[in-house]
C-alpha cells in the first residue's frame, strides 16, 4: 500500500507560500502522492492552483485531488484545467472528483447545486473528448496540446448514483476521511458496483484521513472548523484525526488489510515539521 501526503491547501489562512516547499519536502521524505482537498467557499488555496505549483517544485511524486467539487465547474474549463497540470507534470496527475453537497461551494451561474448529477454525467463525456484531442463545441481548435492522455479518474462517492458513475465511468474510489471500519463498508460497496458494472479487476481504492502530530489542539479545532458546514461528518472526521504513533501505525495496518491502494494522511496544520514527524513514523 502506497502512503500519501496531503498540501495543507485548505487549512484555514494557509500561509500560502509554504505549499512549494511542503511538496519538495515531501518528494523528498519518500511519500507516493500529494493530495489536495478541494472547496470554493472557505480561505484556503485552490486545489487546482495548490497541485500545478507542486507539479513545479518536484519531479516524480504523484498529484492528486481528494476531491475536486467537479460539478462547480463548467466542463470544459475543468477538462483544460487538469490536462494541463498533467501535462506541466509529465503525467503525474488523478483527478479526484465528486459532484459536492456543500451549497456555498456553487459560485458559477449556471452551475449551482441542482440536478448535478445529471450534469456530471455530461461533463464527463466532455472530459473525455477534451482529452482525446476533440475540439471545443464551436471552435476548430482542441483545448489540449497533442500528445496528452486521458487523465486517470477517481470518485468519490456516499449514493447508490455516484458508485454506479464511479463503477462505470472511473478507475476507482476515494472513501471519505473517516477511520477504517467505517471505510470498509464504502470500499465493499465500490467494490459491489464495479463488480456490476462488469468492469474486470479492482477498483483503485484510496482512503484518507487526517493527521495532526505537533499541536493536536490547533490541528483538530482547524479540521472542525473546515467540517462545520457538514456537522453530519464533523465528529466523525476530528474524532478519527490522528495526533501519535500507536494510532497512525494503526491506521496504516487496518488500511492495509482492507485492500487499500492507498492511504492518504492530510495534516490540520501547515507547520512544515509535520512532514517530517509524519514520515518517521509511516514510512
Amino acid at each position: 500500500m502506497r502512503i500519501g501526503i496531503g498540501l495543507p491547501n485548505q487549512v484555514r489562512d494557509v500561509h500560502a507560500p509554504v505549499i512549494p516547499a511542503w511538496a519538495r519536502r515531501a518528494e523528498e521524505a519518500g511519500f507516493a502522492t500529494l493530495g489536495t482537498t478541494g472547496r470554493v467557499a472557505y480561505p484556503g488555496v485552490m486545489d487546482t492552483v495548490a497541485l500545478a505549483t507542486a507539479a513545479g517544485a518536484t519531479t516524480t511524486i504523484g498529484l492528486l485531488t481528494q476531491v475536486l467539487v467537479a460539478t462547480a465547474w463548467p466542463g470544459t474549463l475543468l477538462a483544460k484545467e487538469a490536462a494541463s497540470i498533467d501535462g506541466v507534470s509529465g503525467g503525474r496527475l488523478t483527478l479526484g472528483i465528486g459532484v459536492g453537497i456543500r451549497e456555498d461551494d456553487f459560485v458559477v451561474p449556471g452551475h449551482g447545486p441542482r440536478d448535478r448529477g445529471a450534469r456530471m454525467d455530461r461533463d464527463l463525456a466532455t472530459y473525455r473528448s477534451m482529452w482525446a484531442g476533440e475540439p471545443v463545441p464551436g471552435s476548430p481548435n482542441p483545448a489540449v496540446p497533442a500528445g496528452g492522455r486521458q487523465v486517470p479518474l477517481l470518485f468519490g462517492a456516499i449514493t447508490p448514483a455516484a458508485y454506479r458513475r464511479m463503477a462505470e465511468s472511473s478507475d476507482g474510489y476515494i472513501a471519505v476521511s473517516v477511520p477504517a471500519a467505517l471505510a470498509s463498508g464504502a470500499f465493499d460497496a465500490a467494490r459491489a458496483a464495479w463488480q456490476a458494472a462488469g468492469r474486470p479487476g479492482q477498483p483503485r481504492l484510496v482512503g484518507l484521513n487526517y493527521y495532526a502530530l505537533g499541536d493536536p489542539d490547533r490541528g483538530r479545532a482547524d479540521i472542525a472548523d473546515y467540517y462545520a458546514a457538514t456537522p453530519e461528518y464533523q465528529d466523525i472526521v476530528v474524532d478519527g484525526v490522528h495526533t501519535d504513533e500507536e494510532s497512525l501505525r494503526d491506521a496504516v495496518k487496518q488500511f492495509e488489510a482492507l485492500g487499500a491502494d492507498e492511504l492518504i494522511l492530510s495534516p490540520g496544520t501547515d507547520d512544515l515539521d509535520e512532514i517530517a514527524r509524519l514520515a518517521d513514523i509511516v514510512l
